[in-house]
């Protein structure tokens, strides 16, 4: 199926652009910044266990041990999670430092970078020759980052639920 790449970076897509505003929820409710990182941080414990157990089940091959790790595959993983990790941490710095006012800018400049520094990393660590196409796209990215950012409306964060108990009144 060539087309369940395209998918998976679609629901990536999703999941990733309504982090922020969920994020920015999470925040409103908790009256806390770092409150939220905590349940981040239990959500990636039990999703990247879990899905990693269950994508290991489903691929294994036959002989092959299911519980083993190489040193190298066990440091670039880490690594790799913690960067996402580190990523949720620097988000959610930007909210609390101002970004749930403007998460409509905050957002576009995650993901526009993001693209464009996988993008250059890719540069950095392959020996092929590098189209002058990628530098116009990031170049683009950039612009589009502006766009997106200045013309996306600003969702107010809910209102909280009011009291459920009724005012008293003066006999």
């Amino acid at each position: 199926m060539k087309s369940m790449p395209i998918v998976f970076a679609l629901l990536t897509g999703l999941f990733w652009g309504t982090y922020g505003p969920t994020l920015a929820n999470a925040r409103f409710f908790e009256k806390s910044a770092f409150k939220p990182y905590v349940m981040i941080g239990v959500a990636y414990l039990v999703w990247g266990i879990l899905g990693g157990l269950v994508g290991m089940a489903y691929t294994q091959k036959p002989g092959e041990a299911f519980l083993t790790f190489t040193k190298s595959g066990t440091f670039w993983g880490f690594a790799a999670g913690s960067l996402g990790a580190w990523g949720a941490l620097t988000l959610t710095l930007a909210m609390f430092t101002g970004g749930t006012a403007m998460p409509q800018v905050v957002m576009p400049i995650v993901f526009g970078t993001a693209v464009s520094v996988s993008a250059i990393v890719s540069v950095l660590t392959t020996k092929s020759e590098v189209n002058p196409m990628l530098w116009v796209g990031i170049a683009g990215m950039a612009v589009c980052i502006v766009i997106v950012a200045y013309f996306t409306p600003h969702a107010h964060p809910p209102k909280p639920a009011a009291d459920a108990t009724p005012a008293q009144t003066k006999a």
